[in-house]
């Protein structure tokens, strides 16, 4: 593995049930419990996952269709059920679904007429989380010398 391959996120406590991750490049968002009710921490880290899977296949399928027209409207909703079993607490019925609408016209015709397969594509091989969810991989978790 070479460093252009490693991704790098740091979580920092910022209070009591609130977090702030940063990037590599500098970027935060504030996430937590989801119990602040003046909304501080607007996401809970499950939220994040769900929206780290439909942003992922956001920016596949934007990059394939709006290099024909440009999207009237692009929302992607993605659902799933938070459980608790013999595996732990997870989530399963994980859904993303797409809803685009292109203008009329030639170029609209075309981007509509790839859309399905944009989105096929991004969910069988190309959306990195979505695959990484689905295809499973192991979690390391240690606590370092302090």
């Amino acid at each position: 593995m070479t460093d252009n391959n490693l991704r790098l996120v740091t979580v920092e406590r910022t209070g009591a049930g609130h977090f702030t991750a940063t990037n590599a490049r500098g970027g935060t968002i504030a996430f937590g419990t989801g119990s602040d009710p003046d909304g501080a921490d607007a996401f809970t880290p499950v939220e994040l996952l769900l929206a780290a899977i439909g942003g992922c296949s956001a920016a596949d399928v934007d990059v394939a269709t709006s290099r024909h027209a440009e999207p009237g409207r692009f929302t992607v909703t993605v659902t799933g059920n938070k459980i608790s079993d013999e595996h732990g607490n997870r989530m399963t019925d994980l859904a993303v679904t797409f809803s685009v609408a292109f203008p009329d016209g030639e170029p609209g015709d075309r981007a509509r007429a790839i859309l399905p397969r944009a989105v096929k594509t991004s969910h069988d091989r190309l959306c990195t989380v979505s695959r990484t969810v689905e295809i499973g991989t192991h979690v390391t978790a240690t606590v370092a010398d302090t």
